[in-house]
């Protein structure tokens, strides 16, 4: 596949993930996909990655999560379809499906990448889920799925299967502990643990804050 053929594959993979996520409002938005796309660009480029499978991967890395579509393995079977549709090659294909399956969090029990590129993007799609923009998605996301704020009488879950994981038995505050703080030590990459410090240290300092609020004290 040459360029122009390449950059035809991006340009149809924008078209098809907007179409996608155009009714999204738990923060996995467009918006989301284009901050990640760019973040795996800018670790791409520093790591000397494949920029144009880091960058078609993380636009359609939401593109079969169950959270957002409830069937993975139907999500994965169209999105197969979809990268023959556009010619893209057998094993760039299965690359991209390898990364999008193994990315997801689901409560800390995800086996590792395998490859330098899927290192890339998880960690790019992990800095968007923490710092000023994560703090800003968590609440989003919370609040799409009816779940409170904070509650102190539920305390976070130390360890979950996917299943727990996903049951909502949780609170936004909660969800920092059972997942964003965790982030920086799971990153794959020396460029995206750099960038992960600074967003984990304001995340600290924004629930530092949020506690002497909520108690009156500030």
């Amino acid at each position: 596949m040459d360029k122009q053929q390449e950059a035809n594959v991006i340009q149809a993979a924008e078209a098809y993930v907007r179409d996608k996520l155009a009714q999204d409002f738990s923060g996995h938005d467009w918006w989301h996909i284009e901050r990640v796309r760019r973040c795996a660009l800018t670790i791409a480029r520093e790591e000397g990655a494949n920029m144009w499978l880091c960058e078609l991967a993380a636009l359609l890395h939401d593109v079969a999560d169950e959270k957002l579509f409830g069937d993975e393995e139907a999500g994965l079977r169209e999105l197969r379809e979809w990268l023959i549709s556009q010619s893209v090659a057998g094993d760039d294909a299965e690359h991209i499906v390898e990364i999008i399956q193994t990315m997801s969090f689901k409560g800390g029990s995800r086996p590792p990448m395998r490859t330098l590129e899927g290192c890339i993007v998880q960690d790019a799609d992990r800095l968007d889920a923490i710092g000023a923009v994560g703090i800003s998605r968590v609440f989003a996301y919370s609040g799409a799925k009816g779940r409170p704020v904070h509650d102190p009488d539920i305390k976070p879950r130390e360890s979950m299967t996917p299943a727990q994981y996903r049951s909502g038995k949780d609170t936004a505050i909660n969800h920092f502990h059972e997942k964003l703080l965790k982030l920086k030590e799971l990153m794959n990459t020396d460029y995206g643990r750099r960038m992960a410090d600074e967003r984990h240290l304001f995340m600290e300092q924004y629930l530092e804050r949020f506690h002497l609020e909520w108690e009156g004290k500030a």
